[in-house]
């Protein structure tokens, strides 16, 4: 029995403990027919039905992104005269929630599926599903092992190159050391004493950001000392909670905090507000985040965090659509979407600081 319920997105089905809302246009009234249940040509031209699974609706930069499909969607639909039917449910964080999903998308007949894992390193259940019952997927955002990708041809991955995003962190922080070193270096001996958060233990983008953002730092001739890191599982309040036990313990030695996302900077920021450090003082530790969020570029612009990287939502939910609506009805990706090794859509990232933020601001509108 389908029940509808009041939710994060509006008025949406509950289904399986998933989220779920359609996005129709002007023809709403046609009969969505999917690629993998013998429609004819005609009829997939008029249509595109798109499943997405998100692993956790209330990530913030995965809840901008589908934001983002869903303005691109009923763009799309104006420009190309058709439907765009994009059905979202929410995975809970449950890998098994996620698999049931995937044969939903698969029963109603949409032409894609577009998920995004809760483990990455679990990705064969679905992949299965996918095969057996020829309904291509794009992976997105929480990159997959490469060899599970490559089990099928019609499997492919929208996101960018985490080792980017780490890099770029590390230079925001090198680039404000060479204006003021002493600024950061509070305790004047020449050591830049750190702390980190990271997102999750396994998840590729969290490993890779954490070990380039200190090969960045070092490489350009900065001597680092880690205080302590923990995982906060990409959340602010665990965060928070986190940051709360290293001022504890390391008090004002914390010159500066490494945050594998925006939301766990922010809750590095919440607990350093709520231990009373004002963040236009000398006690204020460099904290830099990355996905360039809303809220955390409200926090570089008020002097919060030292710096954000953008990971580009709105690409890559315009490269989402883009792709899905090539594998539906055989048609070239537009030229600013590159399809490497017939896999890959990457975006790249940006550095984001007071001095570029006006820039980065209209190029997200």
């Amino acid at each position: 029995m389908k029940r509808f319920c009041r939710g994060h997105y509006g008025m949406v089905r509950r289904k399986n403990a998933g989220i779920k809302i359609a996005a129709l246009g002007t023809a709403a009234a046609l009969l969505l027919t999917g690629c993998g249940t013998g429609g004819s040509h005609d009829e997939k031209n008029k249509s595109l039905k798109i499943g997405i699974s998100m692993y956790d609706q209330y990530d913030t930069f995965v809840s901008e992104l589908v934001s983002y499909l869903q303005s691109y969607a009923k763009q799309k639909e104006k420009e190309l005269g058709i439907t765009i039917t994009l059905e979202l449910q929410n995975a809970n964080n449950s890998q098994m929630v996620q698999n049931d999903q995937m044969d939903d998308f698969i029963e109603d007949g949409f032409d894609i599926a577009c998920i995004n894992l809760v483990d990455r390193t679990d990705a064969s259940t679905i992949i299965d599903k996918a095969k057996s019952s020829d309904v291509p997927v794009i992976f997105f955002n929480r990159e997959l092992v490469k060899e599970d990708l490559e089990r099928w041809d019609k499997l492919y991955y929208v996101g960018a190159d985490a080792f980017e995003s780490g890099k770029m962190q590390g230079q925001i922080l090198v680039e404000e050391c060479k204006k003021n070193f002493s600024k950061i270096d509070k305790n004047g001996d020449g050591i830049l004493q750190y702390v980190m958060l990271e997102g999750e233990a396994g998840h590729n983008d969290s490993m890779v950001r954490s070990m380039s953002v200190i090969n960045e730092i070092t490489d350009r001739g900065y001597m680092v000392k880690k205080l302590t890191d923990e995982i906060a599982n990409w959340n602010r309040d665990q965060a928070a909670n986190k940051m709360k036990q290293f001022i504890e313990q390391f008090g004002n030695d914390i010159e500066v905090v490494l945050a594998n996302n925006d939301d766990m900077a922010l809750g590095a920021v919440d607990a350093l507000k709520a231990s009373g450090i004002d963040s236009g003082s000398d006690k204020w530790p460099a904290v830099l985040g990355v996905d360039g969020t809303s809220v955390g570029l409200d926090a570089v612009e008020n002097g919060e965090l030292l710096g954000t990287v953008l990971n580009d939502a709105k690409g890559q939910a315009e490269g989402m659509l883009e792709l899905a609506y090539s594998i539906a009805n055989g048609t070239k990706l537009p030229k600013e979407f590159e399809l490497l090794d017939g896999k890959y859509i990457r975006l790249p990232y940006k550095i984001i600081t007071r001095d570029n933020l006006a820039e980065i601001r209209m190029e997200l509108m």
